[in-house]
């Protein structure tokens, strides 16, 4: 139900129809908290490669033309602030701030326009001598709380609302890279999916896809009218899945305000680690207190959730819950976890929370050193992921991943009854 972005007896339809609504959004790595987390995430990768041992947090603001590193490393790896300043320019370029787009260097932001600052530190001695220890464990390089999730809904075990939105965010981010004439890389996308009732929502049965909202920026030659008509045919072949959407019922919303081409860090500052939710499991279930982005493998902020994540998925993949929430806990310069606790929402099969949650404290590790080498955190590349692509993608839930691998599946259907 599309009408330039407006809907028609929305309010009879819910006089006489039950819902239960979840929305999720998506942003896209052109978003300028996106360009902050990429570029943050570039310098760990450019260190990492050069010396794996290395100790980053490298905190990036992205404001107007001005981009500020800040915060602490502690690496054999010395960068001059050339090769910084060429780290992020062209991590704005992949992005697709190249200045070769048909927006004005006053409606985004262009790479030869861009000044760098950076302010990064020597990481504290106190924390090295907790993190970095003699008998080649890793402590946690600081306290904090990590939450891991996986859903039944989807074929990659994601809630469905943040997985579809991303499927719907690539869609028009991928159009946009190859189109700049007309859209820009700046893209927004949600979805609301209607469960029906509550009881449902707890079973993972969505019923359907109930409002789609499409933001992207549009040549400003470009009609309203030929923008929505666009972005509607790309939603239509994103490939969204028949049963849940339907073009002609679904609500859909494509650039409401009627005007969006002014955008990037001109219009919109960027802060590392302000898209939470959007890297994590799209608001369906808890998160830990820090962001992934900036951080090296020793920081259990990253580490820690994917770990949790890799465990929430066996546990729903291997048939013991229909979804599953996982909360490890940390000490700084502690390798153990403080705790573990599972927590399957009233769906488990065989197993319960209590057993499951003692299952994975006996069974695995999960050290900083024994996740570190599980995923191998310590070797970014080309050939196996990169950190950068993983802040452009989300930090969970694609396939490839190293940390989405059903490779212990059998360990943990051993414990059906």
């Amino acid at each position: 139900m599309f009408e330039n972005g407006k809907t028609k007896k929305w309010k009879t339809k819910m006089e006489h129809t039950k819902h239960y609504l979840f929305t999720s959004e998506v942003v896209s790595p052109g978003h300028p908290d996106k360009c902050a987390d990429i570029i943050a995430d570039s310098i760990v990768d450019t260190l990492l490669i050069a010396d794996k041992n290395s100790r980053v947090a490298s905190e990036v603001f992205v404001a107007g033309k001005h981009v500020i590193i800040g915060g602490e490393v502690n690496t054999k790896s010395i960068l001059s602030f050339a090769d910084y300043e060429k780290i992020v320019k062209d991590a704005l370029i992949k992005i697709g701030y190249d200045g070769k787009s048909a927006f004005t260097k006053e409606q985004c932001l262009y790479p030869d326009e861009v000044k760098v600052q950076v302010l990064l530190n020597q990481q504290s001695s106190d924390i090295n001598q907790g993190v970095d220890q003699e008998s080649g464990e890793i402590g946690a390089g600081d306290q904090g709380i990590m939450f891991g999730f996986a859903s039944a809904e989807t074929a990659d075990f994601m809630p469905a609302a943040i997985t579809y939105a991303r499927m719907l965010c690539d869609k028009v981010y991928n159009y946009a890279l190859k189109h700049n004439h007309k859209l820009g890389v700046d893209i927004k996308t949600q979805v609301t999916v209607d469960y029906g009732t509550k009881q449902n929502f707890e079973e993972c049965k969505p019923q359907k896809i109930h409002t789609i909202v499409v933001s992207a920026p549009s040549n400003e030659n470009m009609p309203i009218e030929e923008v929505r008509a666009l972005i509607k045919g790309l939603i239509d072949d994103t490939g969204l899945p028949t049963d849940l959407y339907d073009p002609n019922d679904t609500i859909i919303h494509i650039n409401p305000t009627g005007r969006y081409v002014n955008h990037s860090s001109l219009h919109d500052s960027g802060l590392t680690g302000r898209k939470l939710i959007v890297d994590s499991f799209g608001g369906y279930s808890p998160i830990g207190g820090g962001a992934q982005s900036s951080k090296d493998y020793t920081k259990v902020d990253r580490s820690g959730l994917y770990a949790a994540r890799w465990i929430a998925k066996h546990i729903v993949a291997a048939g013991l819950a229909k979804k599953c929430s996982v909360q490890l806990s940390y000490a700084i310069g502690v390798a153990k976890p403080v705790s573990v606790a599972v927590d399957t929402f009233g769906t488990y099969t065989s197993a319960s929370d209590d057993e499951l949650s003692s299952f994975v404290l006996e069974t695995f590790s999960l050290t900083p050193r024994w996740i570190t080498n599980k995923f191998g955190l310590d070797k970014p590349s080309e050939d196996t992921f990169l950190y950068a692509d993983v802040a452009a993608r989300g930090q969970v839930g694609q396939s490839d991943y190293p940390w989405e691998q059903l490779d212990s599946l059998e360990i943990f259907k051993a414990l059906k009854k």
